[in-house]
């Protein structure tokens, strides 16, 4: 029997659901519409730390694929790449928000994380570490996350 490449639902549409803050976030700061005075600023920096929650989440997922491995010696790199992702979102966000790191930078570098993590769940995927769907999955949501945040950069 073939591998199964059908992403479930469940975890389509919560993924799906997951890049509407992205969207909007994204949306509002790059349009500048202003009702509120700061709305586009605080969409910004709303943004910034949800990506830093996603890529947390991220290193996350990859941590609980290391712990399911039989194969403790073959997981060690999988530890050590999943806490990759939140030490550079954190230093990305802190940056931006305590230190004025220039906001395409701060933004332009979580699309990068994002993708590449996408990309690495998708490797990981092929090799037999996740299910095929899981690595198509990450792919799309991957590419939802860091159109959004490359928008934001600029």
């Amino acid at each position: 029997m073939p591998p199964d490449r059908t992403i479930p639902p469940v975890p389509l549409a919560l993924g799906l659901a997951g890049l509407i803050p992205f969207a909007t976030l994204s949306l509002v700061a790059a349009a500048g519409y202003d009702p509120l005075p700061g709305l586009p600023g605080i969409a910004l920096q709303a943004l910034a730390l949800y990506g830093a929650t996603i890529l947390s989440f991220l290193g996350g997922m990859r941590w609980g694929l290391a712990v399911a491995d039989p194969d403790q010696r073959r997981a060690r790199p999988h530890y050590a790449v999943s806490v990759l992702p939140q030490l550079a979102a954190w230093a990305l966000v802190a940056g931006f928000q305590l230190f004025g790191l220039p906001r395409a930078w701060c933004f332009g570098g979580l699309a990068v994380l994002v993708l590449a993590f996408g990309l690495l769940d998708y490797a990981y995927a092929q090799v037999g570490g996740a299910p095929l769907w899981f690595g198509r999955l990450r792919v799309i949501l991957s590419a939802g996350a860091a159109a959004a945040l490359a928008v934001a950069a600029f």
